[in-house]
């Protein structure tokens, strides 16, 4: 019988995954986990055939819970499931130690096939991460400026090009604001710009939000 976690905040993917994986899987064990604190908690203190992770998991995101996976060597496969779309965070979030990546607006159907390929040991890529991951491979193409950010600094990155304040983002991400502040002056100098506008200008012209 495999054993599913589905990490995410909010409740009707919570139960829509769940009434998908029973009629694929109907002996399967499935638990939830709302936030990262309690999704870190699980994975530590219990064994998973597989995650599904929303990236934009409250606390500190789904990128921590990966980072916490890889640093304490569990072998739970994980299936970023996410609204963002796959041009802005497929590759990190693969190149970051997760197993597949599908958008929410995704077909059951796709679910399943996913889940059956990372349950299986394999990495769920669609045809547009896989260009994504050739073009990281050539060296002769220069990496979009984003591409130069920490997965903190990322993250930080998407909520200033979302429009949220400073206050919005620590507390979202369980920091305090002076450390936002470092982090968003790091995204500032790495990227070669003045201030959030600038940030959220890019991020409209590369099609992130």
């Amino acid at each position: 019988m495999y054993k599913l976690l589905i990490a995410d905040d909010h409740s009707a993917i919570r139960k829509g995954i769940r009434y998908i994986m029973l009629e694929e899987y109907p002996n399967i064990e499935v638990c939830d986990a709302i936030d990262t604190a309690e999704a870190i908690r699980m994975l530590t203190n219990s064994k998973w055939d597989a995650i599904i992770l929303d990236i934009d998991l409250p606390g500190r995101g789904g990128l921590e819970v990966l980072q916490h996976i890889k640093k304490e060597g569990i072998k739970t496969p994980v299936l970023i499931f996410s609204f963002h779309k796959e041009s802005q965070i497929a590759v990190r979030a693969l190149k970051s130690g997760a197993s597949g990546y599908l958008s929410k607006d995704s077909a059951d159907i796709e679910l399943i096939n996913a889940i059956k390929i990372i349950l299986a040991g394999g990495k769920y890529i669609s045809p547009l991460i896989s260009e994504q991951l050739l073009l990281h491979l050539q060296t002769d193409i220069e990496a979009p400026l984003h591409e130069q950010l920490s997965n903190r600094e990322f993250e930080v990155f998407m909520l200033i090009s979302s429009a949220k304040t400073l206050t919005q983002i620590a507390q979202e991400l369980s920091l305090s604001k002076p450390t936002i502040s470092t982090y968003r002056a790091r995204i500032l100098e790495k990227m070669g710009m003045k201030n959030n506008v600038e940030i959220m200008n890019y991020a409209v012209r590369l099609g992130i939000i």
